[in-house]
């Protein structure tokens, strides 16, 4: 039993006890050999039965990807793309990147009316929307890579999943309805997500036969048949029919790449995670660099002065963000400099520490700065091989067109391009030309599939959904373990901000900070404003944290995990009520 010591949390004031956070959070989920936390129940227990049969985490990882695209069907995906980070116990550590492609028929003015306005919802809403999906392609090569069952074996669980159906949650009857009024302009959607015209109930069973064949063809074919077969010719024809601009070609010329992950360090641990096309890894460290500067964890938890110094590191960091990186493939990504110790105290000596910086006078050009939906799961095995993975369709259930009798929804990932620099995109974003649209090119992402090391051996492996709130949603589960001493439960349950340059908003979770610490912030210049909770994070800690009532002993020192490597703590967000962590 681990018991943890009683620690005062005083929001609003500038300094706090040191300590470890009382949290009101569940314990983690704690099991000796693999653990699996996902966004769905069922798809944890798909893990879970793989890694029970003998497999590696790659090969559960495989059975989540897809075991996701039937119990989740808002986030997970065929139809979409997303990345992976992988640790394994022979020293490996790599990066896939089977993130969306734009077609080859795609031009920089496609969703822009001949006044060179941004025709609303275009990049959004039906095939005209879609990027060429990369899961499949993306699963099937990390299986063959890295894997150690077959593609039968791995999709055995998930195609019983959608042939014979399953019983819905709470959660998951809640996901679905808010699809209602979308699916029930599709007739093929309505049919499979609307039981005669209203929305699926808790307790019924969801039974998806054109999925499970869909299922059945990639087990037995690969993924020939998805890019090169009977399934792309129904995607480009339901396109063709529908105004899109996906062909045959777009599916055949599809890559998957493997490359390193991006490396950086907070107070002495390692973090991988990913590299352009995603943004996240980089801006990660970028904000984690930054504030590694600052005795985070003496300040408080969400004390004025810490969230005034995490602001401005994430303002600081997505001028970068969004006007630097883009597809490698097309730009030139400054990565090195971007994660570097010396940029980060370049920017950290232009912060004022009593004063918000303006995001109007901080633009790409201006020192130091140059110019120029998703669903996460979280896998270990027994072995120690880590595999954290981030994909997505990007809105909730993508371009929410299904072609044919496919079974499955098509993302709308073109809308994640600078449609229009300088114009806002879904998430508020307001991007520049390195991601504007182009054939061929993957768009800029916020995915961030991480993992953290000690001593070169995992300690947590983690990663959300959340758009650009990604990005500061792992930043601060890091935080809250490394500078705060939290659990893993406990670090991906509490309230989190936001801050993105533009608009120039610090956003807060409902009761994240106290009246007096944003009258706090707002005498300092912030513009603070609360929004509904974001986001779901499912994450692995290996090891406990610490159970002392030490603390920090010095500004900037870290409360380290105590040494329980053979143990595996999973925090599923209760954000996201129908996910689990499930071990063994």
């Amino acid at each position: 039993m681990i018991l943890r010591p009683a620690a005062a949390l005083v929001a609003g004031l500038l300094f706090a006890p040191s300590g470890p956070v009382m949290a009101v959070s569940p314990p983690p989920v704690q099991a000796a050999n693999g653990m699996v936390v996902t966004s769905q129940h069922l798809a944890s227990a798909a893990g879970i039965s793989i890694l029970k049969a003998g497999g590696n985490a790659v090969d559960a990882a495989v059975a989540v990807g897809y075991a996701l695209a039937v119990v989740h069907p808002c986030c997970g995906n065929l139809g979409g793309g997303g990345f992976a980070t992988l640790d394994l116990v022979d020293g490996t550590t790599t990066f896939f990147n089977f993130r969306e492609k734009a077609p080859l028929a795609a031009t920089a003015t496609m969703y822009l009316d001949d006044a060179g306005e941004v025709i609303p919802r275009l990049s959004l809403d039906g095939y005209k929307a879609v990027g060429v999906p990369g899961t499949v392609l993306g699963l099937d090569t990390m299986l063959q890579r890295y894997g150690t069952l077959s593609r039968q074996q791995v999709m055995a669980p998930v195609i019983e999943l959608a042939e014979e159906g399953y019983v819905l949650t709470e959660g998951d009857a809640a996901i679905l309805a808010i699809g209602t009024e979308w699916f029930e302009t599709e007739a093929n959607v309505a049919a499979i997500f609307l039981d005669d015209g209203a929305p699926w109930q808790q307790g019924e069973r969801l039974v998806q036969s054109d999925l499970a064949a869909t299922l059945k063809a990639i087990a037995a074919d690969g993924p020939d048949v998805f890019y090169k077969g009977a399934i792309a010719d129904a995607v480009v024809a339901a396109s063709t029919a529908h105004g899109g601009i996906l062909a045959k070609q777009d599916f055949a010329d599809y890559t998957v790449v493997e490359t390193e992950p991006v490396r950086c360090s907070y107070r002495g641990y390692e973090i991988l995670s990913a590299p352009p096309p995603s943004s996240g890894g980089t801006i990660i460290c970028e904000i984690l660099n930054i504030l590694e500067g600052y005795p985070i964890g003496e300040l408080g938890y969400h004390s004025a002065a810490g969230i005034h110094r995490m602001t401005e590191a994430m303002r600081q960091a997505f001028v970068d963000r969004n006007s630097a990186l883009g597809d490698p493939a097309f730009v030139e990504n400054p990565v090195a400099r971007l994660v570097s110790k010396d940029y980060a105290a370049a920017i950290r000596d232009g912060i004022d520490l009593e004063k918000a910086i303006k995001s109007e006078d901080l633009k790409p050009g201006v020192a130091p700065h140059e110019g120029t939906d998703t669903t996460h799961f979280s896998i270990i095995d027994k072995a120690g091989n880590a595999v954290s993975l981030t994909y997505t369709i990007n809105a909730w259930f993508g371009a929410r067109v299904i072609a044919g009798d496919t079974g499955f929804f098509l993302n709308d990932e073109m809308d994640d391009f600078a449609i229009k620099p300088g114009a806002a995109n879904m998430f508020g974003l307001v991007q520049g030309s390195a991601n504007a649209v182009a054939p061929g090119k993957r768009p800029l992402s916020s995915m961030s599939p991480t993992v953290v090391l000690e001593d070169g051996k995992p300690l947590m492996i983690l990663g959300s959904r959340g758009g650009p709130r990604i990005i500061t949603i792992i930043a601060q589960a890091i935080m809250n373990v490394v500078d705060h001493g939290m659990d893993i439960k406990e670090a991906v349950n509490m309230p989190r901000i936001h801050h993105q340059w533009l608009p120039d908003t610090l956003f807060v979770e409902r009761r994240a900070l106290s009246p007096d610490t944003v009258r706090m912030l707002t005498d300092m210049g912030h513009t603070v404003e609360e929004r509904r909770n974001w986001g779901a994070a499912h994450a692995i800690m290996i090891g406990s944290p610490r159970t002392d009532d030490e603390g920090p002993a010095e500004p900037g020192s870290q409360a380290r995990p105590l040494a329980a490597p053979d143990y595996r703590f999973g925090g599923s967000d209760d954000r996201n009520p129908a996910g689990a962590a499930i071990g063994h």
